[in-house]
């Protein structure tokens, strides 16, 4: 791994943002406010915010380059490089992968799921964001409770939600254009459609036992479980009493109130922050976070949006940027159980983001390390030096300069 000097930005360390330089070896930051400059590569940080890398728990974008269009797809293996290039020059450094495993055929089929996870293990070594697997198992989806399982028990599996989307999937029969949409996704016809719906629904009653089979396999194997899009204080309690103690896109405030008194974490999308309000029309995160009742954003479809919104947190008076990055570094890192990342100290991962906020509500991505490797790079003027010495660069370094 290459050594790199940061200097002279302004950093976010203990809560607070200051002038410092950062030194970078092995992977790791190796010291803070160091006393010199020796390194293969050096970055000239002067009037750029230097923060940690974003931990993005729940992204389903790959999505549009495994599907573009309706019926469209393109290798997994091609969608989920070019998703490495949009998540980590988009500062992403730790990506979660939410991949829907439905009752459905098609994008969110088992077998869709199957090959994507058998893609990102092939892959993780070649990927420049730390790519990690996150199941989401629709709750209908009885079938595939054995293989979800065995996935579990072997180790396959880093982050585990339960969804539930078929109320708003009967309901679509009123909505002729979401239902479009969902039959185009499945690939199927419209009485194909409606039949499946009928013999998934035919075993509800099925569905609670599922659940907590499940999660007991995810506790057992100390997999970290969401449950995604909350409608009471009783479903919340409900997944908590099962170990599910982080709580994906509450429906309402009561829900997210009863979240934050249990001390549960608590997910919603940046795009809402960004756009200003919820897309479905429900739940306001900036409102949420200004009452206290979010801890974390996830890029969810788009991302751009974690860094987009912290920063116009900011910039909106409803966090100063040092805390508001904590929902997008920090934050999701401790819910996820690692340790070792978010935050820019002596020892942890080298996951460092540079930016330049100067236009308000229009930060820019100057340069990303992951891992201790620079990734991604835009303004070569801030390559300060690169020792004779240094070693080859690999053809995804040398690309940048």
């Amino acid at each position: 791994m290459t050594d790199i000097f940061i200097e002279g930005g302004h950093a976010l360390l203990g809560g607070e943002i200051r002038e410092t330089s950062l030194a970078i070896a092995g992977g790791e930051i190796s010291a803070v406010d160091p006393d010199h400059s020796r390194a293969s590569i050096g970055l000239d940080a002067r009037g750029l915010k230097v923060l940690p890398g974003i931990v993005d728990l729940h992204g389903d974008a790959f999505e549009r380059q495994m599907m573009p269009r309706p019926g469209v797809d393109f290798p997994i293996d091609v969608a989920l490089v070019d998703s490495d290039r949009q998540a980590t020059s988009n500062g992403i450094t730790t990506v979660y992968h939410a991949t829907t495993w439905s009752w459905e055929p098609g994008l969110r089929s088992g077998d869709n799921a199957g090959q994507l996870l058998e893609a990102i293990e092939t892959l993780r070594p070649q990927l420049a964001a730390d790519t990690r697997f996150h199941l989401r198992q629709e709750t209908y989806n009885l079938d595939a409770e054995p293989a979800i399982a065995q996935w579990l028990s072997d180790g396959r599996i880093d982050l585990f939600a339960f969804n539930d989307h078929m109320e708003s999937i009967v309901a679509s029969a009123a909505r002729p254009r979401k239902r479009a949409q969902m039959v185009e996704r499945c690939g199927i016809s419209n009485e194909e459609f409606d039949s499946l719906v009928q013999r998934v629904v035919s075993r509800a009653d099925e569905v609670p036992a599922s659940i907590a089979r499940l999660a007991e396999a995810a506790r057992n194997t100390n997999v970290r479980m969401l449950s995604h899009d909350d409608n009471s204080p009783a479903m919340r309690e409900a997944f908590r009493a099962m170990g599910v103690n982080i709580a994906e896109f509450p429906i309402n405030e009561e829900t997210a109130r009863a979240a934050a008194a249990a001390g549960d974490a608590i997910v919603f999308g940046a795009p809402n922050v960004v756009r200003g309000g919820s897309h479905t029309g429900w739940t306001k995160a900036a409102d949420m976070i200004e009452k206290g009742l979010c801890s974390i954003l996830a890029s969810d479809y788009y991302y751009p949006a974690p860094l987009l919104a912290a920063f116009r947190l900011d910039v909106d008076g409803v966090l100063p940027l040092a805390q508001a990055w904590d929902l997008i570094s920090a934050a999701p890192a401790r819910a996820a159980g690692l340790a070792d990342r978010g935050i820019l100290a002596k020892g942890f991962r080298a996951d460092i983001v540079l930016v330049d906020d100067e236009v308000p509500l229009r930060p820019r991505i100057v340069a990303v390390i992951a891992a201790g490797r620079l990734v991604h790079l835009s303004d070569a003027s801030r390559l300060t030096h690169r020792s004779p010495g240094a070693r080859r660069l690999q053809p995804r370094e040398a690309a940048l300069f």
